[in-house]
């Protein structure tokens, strides 16, 4: 069953370029409405400076680069006064949620106000993955543009898995997992707008539990999203030692750029 989408309040939402046509455009949705607890940051992770710049700002640019974007949605907080469209093609929408999941689908529904259609796809990015390539953008987008259900960037599990015991401290092996089937999953993930918000909107009721991801909501309609294999530097900046790594990385990708 279709569900309506219900209208979002005021105010109006200034609509995408329309010169951005076709009958299946691509927006990026970036939920960045998060506190960043475990970052051990003063202040949102979202906004701390690595290598020059914001880490929101890294990875706006990265899909800023992708010309298939038609548009650029950043879901922010309420009253976060911190981030400003600095580019025609961003929107920025205070309709953060209490979690990540709320906030995806307060965005599709402000994705929806601002023109896009039922069959437009939309990539859901991480904000704090601020090493996000621009070619790891459209090899997703390659990849799913042609599928019927869409999918993700994923890592196929490098490292031997163990399972622990209960809420033991100190935890202890309780058994090996086998890994030959076990992904990571990353983001962007991709997938048409009717699907993903017909898969959030069937969550709603119970406060989105269990939605992990977008691809898990997805799956619990009984679909199976493809892997697309993406990269090991497209990891979530999340612990103080991540911004470091970033750092690392971002410096010497720019030091490369300028020795080109």
């Amino acid at each position: 069953m279709t569900i309506p989408p219900p209208a979002m309040p005021e105010p109006v939402l200034r609509p995408f370029d329309d010169r951005a046509d076709g009958p299946q455009r691509l927006y990026a949705l970036i939920p960045a409405a998060g506190v960043g607890s475990r970052s051990g940051a003063q202040g949102p992770k979202q906004y701390q400076r690595v290598a020059g710049r914001r880490v929101i700002d890294h990875t706006v640019a990265a899909f800023l680069a992708v010309p298939a974007i038609a548009g650029v949605g950043v879901v922010v907080a309420p009253g976060d006064t911190q981030y400003h469209a600095a580019d025609e093609r961003i929107r920025v929408w205070h309709v953060g949620g209490e979690t990540r999941a709320h906030s995806v689908f307060n965005g599709l529904l402000a994705l929806s106000g601002a023109g896009a259609r039922a069959q437009d796809w939309v990539l859901v990015h991480d904000a704090a993955r601020c090493l996000i390539r621009p070619a790891d953008i459209e090899r997703l987008i390659d990849a799913c543009r042609d599928e019927p259900v869409g999918g993700l960037l994923a890592l196929p599990l490098p490292d031997t898995l163990k399972q622990a015991t209960g809420q033991q401290a100190p935890p202890r092996v309780q058994a090996t997992v086998e890994r030959g089937d076990k992904w990571l999953a990353q983001t962007p993930q991709m997938f048409r707008w009717q699907v993903l918000y017909q898969a959030l909107a069937a969550r709603q009721a119970s406060g989105f539990q269990g939605v992990t991801d977008e691809s898990s909501a997805v799956e619990a309609l009984g679909e199976r999203p493809l892997l697309v294999v993406g990269s090991s530097r497209n990891f979530k900046v999340t612990y103080p030692e991540d911004f470091a790594m970033a750092q690392a990385l971002l410096m010497h990708a720019d030091a490369a750029q300028e020795a080109a």
